[in-house]
């Protein structure tokens, strides 16, 4: 059962990660790390004055379903207001941990990844880069 959770989809998100790397002045940059496995992405952003994200870089050491969710949020992240971000992460882990509906709107690929429901110890680094996101929007929120 825990092949199906490595299929084609997810495996192709995780081998295309977009924005890899750092940004010379962030205004928010946190790092998660999941305990179980040691998966870890740091995410750094920028803000602009109404809150949407116009600077983004992620540097991703995860396994395949943290490396996933992480290409879904770069492919998606500029552009986004800390509020959908927020809004994401609240989804995607009551899809994971809840049983509820899919994300929807800008992160609704995310979708790929409630096939993850059943594997509790797995929970963790499939959210770390939207947690990541969401940590380093609310410090960006405070500099701006």
């Amino acid at each position: 059962m825990i092949n199906e959770l490595y299929n084609t989809a997810i495996l192709s998100l995780a081998s295309g990660i977009p924005h890899i790397g750092s940004l010379a002045q962030p205004q928010g940059t946190s790092t998660k790390t999941a305990k179980l496995c040691g998966s870890s992405i740091q995410v750094q952003l920028c803000l602009d004055e109404d809150g949407y994200v116009t600077e983004f870089a992620q540097i991703v050491k995860a396994c395949a379903l943290g490396q996933a969710a992480a290409a879904i949020l770069g492919r998606h992240v500029l552009g986004a207001s800390a509020v959908e971000l927020s809004q994401a992460r609240e989804a995607l882990w009551a899809m994971l941990q809840d049983d509820k509906t899919a994300p929807t709107g800008r992160f609704h690929e995310l979708e790929m990844l409630a096939g993850v429901a059943p594997f509790r110890q797995r929970h963790t680094s499939t959210c770390l880069a939207f947690d990541a996101a969401v940590d380093a929007a609310a410090q960006a929120m405070q500099v701006s």
